[in-house]
C-alpha cells in the first residue's frame, strides 16, 4: 500500500487510504511509596500502515513501557495521560489511552494490535504445544489464516508446532511468538525487543519477517536497542532518552547522520563505526534533571541547555545545538 506520511513529532496528515497510530503527549508515571518514576514524558509520533517505525535507545529509557501503555498492560500504580489514536478507514478513531479495559480486551489486543513480547518463551504456556497455543489464538481472535499457514509464514515447519516451549530454541520460540502475534490478523504489530538473545543470523531472519509484514500492508512499531537490526527494517527512527523522544527522522537520513548528540553517540558506539561509548550514565527516572536530560553527558551543552528543548513538526529534534545533517 502506498502512503505519503512518515513518523513525525507533530502528527502529519495521513492519507485517507492508510490506517495509522497517532500518539500525542503520551506520559506514563509510576507511583512508588517514596518516589515517582517518570517513565515516559510527552511522547509524540505516528506510524502508518505499510511502514515500520523503530523506537531506539538504551535499556531503561521507557521504550517497553510505551508499548505496554498502548495496550493497557501497565500495573495499577501507573498513571497514563495523553492520547494514542488508532485511525482506520471506515471506522471512528479509537483513543487507546481513554479506552476501557473491555474495549482493549475485546477489540484491540490481538485483533487490531498484535504484540511480540520480550523473551517469548517465557510467555508461552509450558504444558501446551506450540500448535495448541497458536490454534487457540486463531480460534479466540477469529483469525483468517489457519495455524499451519501462520507457522509457515513465520518460518516454522509443521513438526515444530508439536513441540513444547522447553523444546524450542530461542529462534523457534521467537517465530512462534511472531505467528501468535499475527493470529488475529492485526494491522499493527508491536515488536518489543524481538532480537534479545538471538544470534545474528536469527536477528536477520526476524527483521526480514517484520519487513515482509510491512510490505504486505501491516505496520510495525519496533522497540529495540539493536541499531543494526533497526537499520535493516525501519522506514523511520525515533530516538528515546530518559523517557523522552529526542529525535525522529526517516531511517535513511538518521543512519546517514543523526542530529541529536545522543543519537549520534548511539551510532558511534557501534563496532562498525567509531566503537566509542557515550560517557557517563543516563539519569534515574525518579530524579530527572531540569532542562535537557542529556546535558551532563553532552560535549555541546551550554547555559541554553538549562531550558528544556522542544520538538516541533518542522524541527523533529529536541536539542538547542543539533548537529548538521550529512548530505
Amino acid at each position: 500500500m502506498t502512503t505519503t506520511g512518515t513518523a513525525t513529532a507533530g502528527g502529519a496528515t495521513a492519507t485517507a487510504q492508510a490506517a495509522r497510530l497517532r500518539v500525542a503527549g503520551l506520559t506514563v508515571h509510576f507511583h512508588l511509596p517514596d518516589a515517582t518514576v517518570h517513565a515516559v514524558t510527552e511522547a509524540a509520533f505516528q506510524v502508518e500502515q505499510g511502514r515500520c517505525l523503530a523506537l531506539v535507545g538504551e535499556s531503561g529509557c521507557g521504550k517497553s513501557v510505551m508499548a505496554h501503555a498502548l495496550l493497557g498492560l501497565l500495573p495499577g500504580n501507573a498513571t497514563v495521560t495523553g492520547s494514542a489514536w488508532l485511525e482506520q478507514p471506515g471506522a471512528p478513531p479509537l483513543d487507546l489511552v481513554a479506552a476501557p479495559e473491555r474495549v482493549l480486551a475485546r477489540q484491540v489486543r490481538g485483533r487490531l494490535i498484535g504484540l511480540i513480547p520480550q523473551s517469548p518463551a517465557a510467555h508461552l504456556t509450558p504444558v501446551r504445544t506450540a500448535r495448541a497455543q497458536l490454534a487457540e489464538a486463531v480460534r479466540e481472535l477469529g483469525g483468517r489464516y489457519p495455524a499451519d499457514e501462520l507457522a509457515e509464514r513465520a518460518g516454522l515447519r509443521p513438526e515444530d508446532l508439536d513441540r513444547y516451549p522447553h523444546q524450542l530454541s530461542g529462534g523457534m520460540a521467537q517465530r512462534v511468538a511472531n505467528a501468535i502475534a499475527q493470529a488475529g490478523d492485526p494491522w499493527l504489530i508491536l515488536a518489543d525487543e524481538p532480537t534479545t538473545g538471538l544470534d545474528r543470523p536469527l536477528v536477520d531472519t526476524t527483521m526480514a519477517e517484520l519487513r515482509r509484514l510491512c510490505d504486505d500492508g501491516r505496520a510495525v512499531l519496533l522497540i529495540t536497542h539493536d541499531l543494526r537490526a533497526a537499520e535493516q527494517v525501519a522506514d523511520d527512527v525515533a530516538v528515546m532518552y530518559a523517557g523522552r523522544i529526542v529525535e525522529i527522522a526517516p531511517a535513511a537520513e538518521f543512519f546517514r547522520g543523526p542530529r541529536h548528540p545522543y543519537a549520534a553517540g548511539l551510532l558511534d558506539a557501534l563496532p562498525t563505526r567509531a566503537f566509542t561509548p557515550i560517557p557517563g550514565r543516563p539519569p534515574e527516572l525518579t530524579r530527572l534533571p531540569g532542562g535537557c536530560a542529556f546535558r551532563p553527558r553532552c560535549a555541546r551543552a551550554d547555559d541554553a541547555c538549562a531550558e528544556p528543548p522542544r520538538m516541533t513538526p518542522d524541527a523533529p529534534v529536541a536539542c538547542h545545538h543539533p548537529l548538521e545533517r550529512h548530505a
